[in-house]
């Protein structure tokens, strides 16, 4: 690995995305709380507290990111096939990291709402038509954004931090 930021790799986007591979993301997004929650399993509180590279968040910043982020995620969506093409709020991931909540509360409190989100999110994901994949919204620092890309987004999303996690177990030995 060279670069300890993107384990496995930086997102890219395949655009069209195939039936195969909209189904494969499907199930990244599907598995990603089981995912995070296994490669999460048994860290001592030491050990949550251990960036996995210089500079870099700990396996319970880790945690509750992947529980803000998604929550954001699930809200795009829900907005881009109520609103035509609406433009969204981002917000600042890395200063949301920093919040004691971030950095103390137990991981178990975000593990249990990625469970219950990613119900929610794949009972509306796996009903989409292709009109809906379609869909878009407005990030003000990314531009126009299709459903379809974003879905891809967070199928590598969940995917890239578990990774920071199982990594840095691995590097760790733990």
């Amino acid at each position: 690995m060279s670069d300890p930021r993107y384990p496995i790799g930086k997102f890219s986007y395949p655009s069209p995305l195939t039936a195969e591979q909209k189904q494969q993301y499907l199930t990244d997004i599907e598995q990603t709380p089981a995912r995070l929650r296994a490669a999460l399993h048994g860290l001592s509180d030491r050990q949550l507290n251990t960036p996995y590279r210089d500079g870099g968040w700990t396996p319970r910043q880790v945690a509750h990111h992947v529980a803000d982020s998604h929550m954001n995620s699930y809200i795009r969506f829900k907005l881009a096939l109520t609103e035509d093409a609406p433009t969204i709020k981002p917000y600042m991931e890395n200063l949301w990291a920093e919040l004691p909540e971030a950095k103390h509360a137990p991981i178990e409190v975000s593990l249990a709402l990625l469970d219950s989100l990613h119900q929610r999110w794949m009972l509306m994901l796996r009903g989409f038509t292709d009109a809906e994949w379609n869909r878009t919204f407005r990030h003000p620092g990314l531009g126009p954004m299709s459903l379809e890309k974003t879905l891809a987004l967070y199928s590598w999303h969940g995917r890239h931090h578990v990774a920071h996690v199982t990594s840095l177990r691995q590097k760790m030995g733990w």
